[in-house]
Parts: C-alpha cells; sequence; structure tokens
C-alpha cells in the first residue's frame, strides 16, 4: 500500500463554543483555510485537536464536516489513541467509515507494550482498518519508547506506510529511522508543530505536521527548501520560530493555537477543555507582539 500522506499536513483544533459545545461553523473555515493555504493533507483528533477531549460522537462529527468540506482534494488524517487493541480498531473502524483515508495511532500506553506487543499492534490495527496507517512516534505523550529498528520493522508490516517522529532530538531520530527503514516507500514525518522541521527534512523527511494556524506562513518556507533555497527558507523560518516556540507550553499549547486562530478570524472563540488551560492575560498580552511582529495583528 503506498504512502498518500506528506508535505504540510496540519492538525486541526477543535473549536468549541464559550458553552463548550462544538462549533462547526468555525470548523468548516478552518478546514477551508488550510486548503486555500495549499496544504497536502488535513488531520483531525491529534494531540493539538484536543482529541483527549472528545466524545465518540463528536469525533463523528467533526470527520463529517472536515471530509465533506475537503471533498477528496487532499487526504484526511485521523488520530487514533484507543488504549488497547480493541478500542483502538473499533476508533479506526468508526473513522474509516466516516471518511478517513489515513489513520495516525497512537501505541497504547496505559499499559507500556513490549516490543512484540507494538508489532502484533499495529499489524492487528492496519489489517482491521484497510487503509494506511500511520505510527506515531510520541514517547513524551505516551511514555511508550520506539527504537528506530523497531519502527523500521513496523515499517515492513501490511498497511503501516509512514512515521510521525515527536521522540526529540527529532533530526537525528529522523535520520536514524531513514537509514533503518527497508526503502522509502516507508515515509518519515515530524511533529512536534514544526519546530526543527528543515532539519528533519534535511535528514530525509517528505513532511511535517504541526498545528494548524500558520500553514500560509509555514508553506513557503518548505516550499523554498525543496527549491534548494535552504537560505531563504532559513530565515523566513526564524521570523516564524517565536510563534512556533510560543504553541509548545505544555499545558497551554491548545489555547495558544486557537487565540491565534481567533486573531485570524478562522474561529469564533478561543475556549479549551479541560484539563487543557486558558491563556492568562500576560500570555496573551506576549502572544500579540509576537503575531504583531509577523503582520498578523488585528
Amino acid at each position: 500500500m503506498p504512502h498518500t500522506v506528506h508535505g504540510l499536513v496540519p492538525i486541526l483544533a477543535t473549536p468549541f463554543r464559550p458553552d463548550g459545545a462544538l462549533d462547526l461553523p468555525s470548523l468548516r473555515r478552518l478546514t477551508e483555510f488550510q486548503l486555500a493555504s495549499g496544504v497536502t493533507g488535513v488531520a483531525v483528533f491529534g494531540m493539538a485537536s484536543e482529541g483527549f477531549a472528545l466524545t465518540t460522537e463528536e469525533r463523528a462529527r467533526i470527520l463529517t464536516t472536515v471530509t465533506e468540506v475537503v471533498a477528496g482534494a487532499v487526504p484526511v488524517v485521523a488520530g487514533i489513541n484507543g488504549t488497547s487493541t480493541v478500542t483502538a480498531i473499533e476508533q479506526a473502524g468508526a473513522a474509516v467509515a466516516g471518511g478517513a483515508s489515513a489513520l495516525m495511532v497512537l501505541p497504547p500506553f496505559m499499559v507500556k507494550p513490549t516490543p512484540d506487543q507494538l508489532l502484533t499492534f499495529y499489524g492487528d490495527v492496519a489489517a482491521a482498518a484497510g487503509v494506511e496507517v500511520m505510527v506515531q512516534d510520541a514517547p513524551g505523550a505516551t511514555g511508550v519508547t520506539m527504537p528506530p529498528t523497531l519502527i523500521a520493522e513496523l515499517g515492513k508490516l501490511d498497511g503501516i506506510t509512514s512515521v510521525k517522529v515527536e521522540s526529540p532530538p527529532t533530526a537525528p531520530k529522523v535520520a536514524a529511522v531513514v537509514a533503518a527503514r527497508a526503502d522509502d516507500r516507508f515515509a518519515v514525518l515530524g511533529g512536534q508543530n514544526a519546530q526543527f522541521c528543515l532539519e528533519e527534512y534535511a535528514r530525509g523527511a517528505i513532511g511535517t505536521m504541526p498545528a494548524c494556524e500558520f500553514p500560509d506562513l509555514l508553506g513557503p518556507v518548505l516550499a523554498a527548501w525543496q527549491a534548494d533555497r535552504h537560505a531563504d527558507a532559513r530565515a523566513e523560518f526564524a521570523r516564524l520560530l517565536p510563534l512556533i516556540l510560543f504553541g509548545l507550553q505544555q499545558g497551554i499549547a491548545w489555547a495558544v493555537h486557537k487565540e491565534v486562530l481567533v486573531r485570524r478570524g478562522l474561529i469564533a472563540d478561543a475556549t479549551v477543555r479541560s484539563p487543557a488551560r486558558p491563556l492568562d492575560p500576560a500570555s496573551r498580552d506576549s502572544l500579540a507582539t509576537i503575531l504583531a511582529d509577523l503582520g498578523l495583528a488585528r
């Protein structure tokens, strides 16, 4: 099964109204903005989506809304965070039925699996899903460590087509996975809000999956890099780095993403769900300064 997920694939935020209910009109605008920015895919239910705080019914409504807007223009990747094989397969089935064209699957993490159990887990999920599966290597969130050699073994399984490396330092890990994989049909992408995306590209990555508030700014950076205009890419990336880093703060990252989206007129409200935390006034002021420096102040 060939991979289709590559390039710039933002993780969509999940907009909520002030009362905490889903805001689907804002989600539509947000998805339309991604397409207008030239992304090569979109993802739902990832870390930046507050996927941990969504009900099964909400996941279905979100996926329906996003797939309707995308209308097949780019792949729609659905995050899977089941804590067992059975629950992951259940989520995968619902995502595929809802129109997802690929799955980004966290390893089970409540009980830490052995390497053999990970091989069985991913093989079973991929076999049940019938669409391409991305391994999400995110030990900071899961506590599950996957060495490059294990990831390469996972890449040999039917239906496992890619990995998202979020194990710092990510660039050396990307290089190690690229060196260990059987062939380049197994794609390597980066995450961590694209913090080291240029270094990851230099080491063999072919995509990045950041949060969704700046695809129109990151897209030209990646295009310049791929056109061998590396100095231009680094200069433009340096301008973006304060915003990228601000959105990596534990506990308030989700509020940062949403505050930017509100200020850019893309969603109506910056409400987050506990245990994510809203921004304090000083952080909001600091973010406003960063946006002003980027010419994004409203």
